[in-house]
């Protein structure tokens, strides 16, 4: 008796087999093999997967590349604790919209204008809830500017992207991302701000650099 192996199973095969800090790209992928294979890899997996009209990308971060995003968290959490602000994380939670065949796995993300909407939600249902009010995307060796005609589908009103020398703010602006200096959600967050800390990454450790964040935030509160 014959098995057939579906293109996920194929998928899977191959994404085992991928190094860390590659990527895989498949077009011609139809949005039920997309989910398929999201079903069939599970939670357990460190890769970032994205979806657009067809075309299938799949990440595999170093941990470098993870480094710096969790640092990125650690600091949006420093200053949510000392300003009182709100803010909500959600990790690398895949967002997806089948009816407009667009899914994508951003680095990090968090609600802090809609933070009382999701509230104490563990499932985000990106048909009805609100997308994350900033994502953050980590390019270290591969591009994430193709991802952002997703992320404009999606509705995400406000994207961080650090290429390893300078971290960038873009807003979403009547279907288009901006470049902007400082963040909408976090306005005392600006592309400076952030740049000088996560540039400090190869002299300090992720300790020394927190300290040293949580002591400029003193230094703006006088």
């Amino acid at each position: 008796m014959s098995t057939t192996i579906s293109k996920a199973e194929n998928l899977v095969e191959m994404i085992e087999r991928m190094p860390a800090d590659s990527v895989l790209t498949q077009h011609g992928v139809s949005w039920d093999e997309y989910e398929e294979l999201l079903h069939v890899m599970g939670d357990a997996r460190a890769l970032r997967v994205s979806y657009d009209d067809g075309t299938l990308q799949i990440m595999s971060p170093s941990s470098k590349h993870e480094k710096h995003a969790r640092l990125i968290e650690q600091l949006v959490g420093r200053l949510s604790l000392r300003l009182r602000i709100r803010v909500l994380y959600y990790g690398s939670s895949t967002m997806k919209k089948p009816r407009k065949q667009k899914g994508v796995e951003p680095d990090a993300c968090f609600y802090v204008q809609n933070a009382t909407l999701v509230g104490t939600k563990d499932e985000i249902d990106f048909n009805v809830d609100p997308p994350p009010d900033v994502v953050v995307e980590v390019d270290l060796h591969h591009e994430s500017i193709s991802k952002f005609p997703i992320y404009a589908e999606l509705g995400v009103p406000e994207i961080w992207r650090y290429d390893g020398e300078a971290l960038t703010m873009h807003h979403l602006r009547e279907g288009q991302y901006v470049a902007s200096e400082a963040s909408l959600s976090l306005p005392l967050f600006t592309s400076a701000v952030l740049t000088e800390f996560l540039a400090r990454s190869p002299k300090q450790d992720q300790y020394d650099i927190l300290l040293a964040f949580e002591e400029w935030l003193k230094l703006q509160q006088q």
